[in-house]
């Protein structure tokens, strides 16, 4: 992990994202990528000479003295912080500007409960969340060590989750402990204990070519997917919560509909995602 994008948008929030992509960086002698977009009008970015470039040029260089204020934190001391500011009406470009920068992770934060009405607003963040071919981590309090030594990673434990799990150990490295999780919910995807236990063994055998951590998958019922995580997370005193997404084809069949973004937004833990 050596690039790290982090949206700001000057919100405390925002602020929260940098704080952790700064302990981060830290650990890893990584560089941030401070990234504001700014929202302009389609008359502004399309004026002629003549138009109002003037104001363009006036807006730019306020983001940019703001910028600089925001990036004067004392926990930066030590870290390469490249600022970049775009002109953009909205943050759509966030997963293009990492993927240019050869980024290795996108920090964000959110409000929580309350939805991602800072940083990221509306389908936004299902731009970023769901679609971004890099891991996002989701920052919804102020951080304090971020050791993630206790991590949750729920899955169908199907082959397309098999790649994630390899990418999820590869990103957090030797000092987390990742926990396999099983969520059993009625209907037509309830399975049995022995469909279970075989879905594991085949994942186990595919992922890493053995069995030695069996002891790290867990099974628990509960009456919905987000709920049965986040009880088991916070029990079990996860430091953060690892979703796979599925892209613009919605999410696998262990995650339908919006579970991961849902589980992003109400969890109160750190959730990173990766897209499958």
């Amino acid at each position: 992990m050596k690039k790290i994008i982090v949206p700001i948008d000057f919100s405390k929030y925002s602020e929260y994202a940098l704080e952790a992509a700064a302990i981060l960086a830290k650990k890893n002698n990584a560089e941030i990528f401070a990234l504001h977009m700014l929202e302009m009008s389609d008359a502004i970015l399309t004026a002629s000479n003549d138009g109002p470039k003037p104001k363009m040029l006036f807006f730019l260089k306020l983001a940019q003295q703001k910028f600089d204020e925001f990036l004067s934190k004392d926990y930066l001391q030590g870290i390469k912080v490249t600022p970049i500011v775009k002109h953009s009406k909205v943050f759509s470009e966030v997963s293009e500007v990492a993927e240019e920068h050869h980024a290795d992770l996108i920090v964000m934060g959110s409000h929580g409960v309350s939805g991602f009405t800072e940083v990221f607003v509306g389908s936004n963040t299902e731009k970023v969340v769901r679609h971004s071919k890099l891991p996002v981590l989701v920052i919804k309090q102020k951080p304090s060590n971020l050791t993630f030594e206790t991590v949750i990673f729920p899955s169908d434990f199907t082959e397309k989750s098999v790649d994630v799990y390899k990418r999820v150990l590869e990103t957090l490295g030797e000092t987390s402990n990742v926990h396999l999780l099983y969520v059993n919910v009625p209907g037509e995807n309830f399975k049995s204990t022995a469909e279970m236990e075989q879905n594991v063994a085949s994942f186990l055998m595919k992922a890493e070519g053995n069995m030695n951590n069996l002891n790290k998958v867990h099974y628990v019922s509960d009456y919905s997917i987000q709920q049965g995580i986040m009880n088991f997370s916070n029990l079990f005193g996860a430091d953060l919560i690892v979703m796979p997404t599925h892209g613009r084809k919605g999410l696998a069949h262990f995650f339908e509909g919006s579970i991961s973004e849902d589980l992003a937004n109400r969890a109160n833990l750190p959730v990173m995602t990766f897209k499958i």
